[in-house]
């Protein structure tokens, strides 16, 4: 079986490039937003859902209905991945409003660390090199950003939900990549999108956090999340999933993290440590040590 990530072409190396400018604005969009983060979390995806069900029914009609009889092992995958990116979500979103947008950015940025232990717990052989280009982009996010690991109890708890969000976001990619081995992105990501809203709901009612009465700006904030990091970002990496192996598209997600910084800076004024600068060279050389170890290594067990 030819590995994924020699499948991907210039159309998939595009996609990845959309993703991660997208998903840059993130942070800095939600830490800017006068609402509550489980409300963000939950906006976001409902209105990208909304967004994708006409879309999706009018193309993929036939592969919609196919989930509730001869696919339905696959809406299985869709349902856990849409619970994984309900956690991420859930705890991440708010993170960036408790702690800064660096802290948040670096702790999240574990995930390629935790999606590793989840290739090798699936049989894989991921290498020397992979490990130690997860090693190195996970501590150059780490120090490029500076993380705060918490000076204050409002900022621990932040550095703590971020680090969850990691974890959840590992899980979401993990079970995205065998969902999207046999379904189109745009299927995926309505279901997916649409199950995650539907769990952060009754959390936004059980949290208290109220779904209206924000600013405009609040407004303008939630739905620029909505059509960048969410419908360009997730939607692109989604795309990406078919082609590309999940821990490498994990640690391509990485590159987030400078670019969060760099919008902070600009934007919030969180201006970033001039010590960032060799993290940042530490961070893209990981990115680029597991990139060549996943053109080199095969996987060990089918992508399916």
């Amino acid at each position: 079986m030819t590995p994924a990530s020699d499948r991907a072409g210039p159309v998939t190396v595009a996609a990845l490039g959309v993703a991660v400018v997208a998903v840059a604005v993130s942070a800095p969009l939600i830490a800017y937003a006068a609402a509550p983060g489980l409300a963000i979390a939950f906006w976001r995806n409902a209105v990208a859902t909304a967004a994708l069900v006409p879309a999706a029914a009018a193309t993929r009609g036939t592969e919609l209905r196919g989930l509730a009889g001869p696919a339905r092992r696959d809406a299985l995958w869709c349902v856990l991945a849409g619970l994984a990116l309900a956690v991420h979500f859930g705890t991440w979103v708010p993170s960036a409003q408790l702690t800064t947008v660096a802290a948040a950015a670096a702790l999240v940025a574990t995930q390629p660390a935790w999606q590793g232990i989840i290739a090798w717990g699936q049989g894989r052989r991921l290498g020397r090199l992979t490990w130690a280009g997860i090693a190195l982009a996970v501590a150059g996010a780490v120090a490029a950003t500076g993380a705060d690991f918490g000076v204050s109890g409002r900022a621990f708890a932040g550095d703590l939900l971020a680090l969850a969000g990691g974890v959840a976001g590992a899980a979401y990619t993990a079970l995205g990549e065998r969902a999207r081995s046999s379904l189109s992105t745009t299927t995926y990501t309505t279901v997916c999108y649409g199950v995650c809203a539907l769990v952060l709901l009754p959390a936004c009612l059980l949290a208290s956090a109220p779904l209206a009465g924000y600013p405009a700006g609040a407004w303008l904030a939630i739905l620029a999340l909505v059509a960048g990091p969410q419908l360009l970002g997730h939607s692109m990496f989604n795309y990406a999933l078919r082609r590309v192996p999940a821990t490498t598209v994990s640690v391509l997600g990485l590159l987030e993290v400078p670019g969060a910084a760099l919008l902070a800076w600009v934007w919030l004024d969180q201006t970033p440590r001039p010590a960032a600068l060799p993290g940042m060279a530490l961070l893209l050389t990981g990115v680029v040590l597991v990139l060549l170890a996943a053109r080199r290594v095969r996987p060990s067990v089918p992508l399916v």
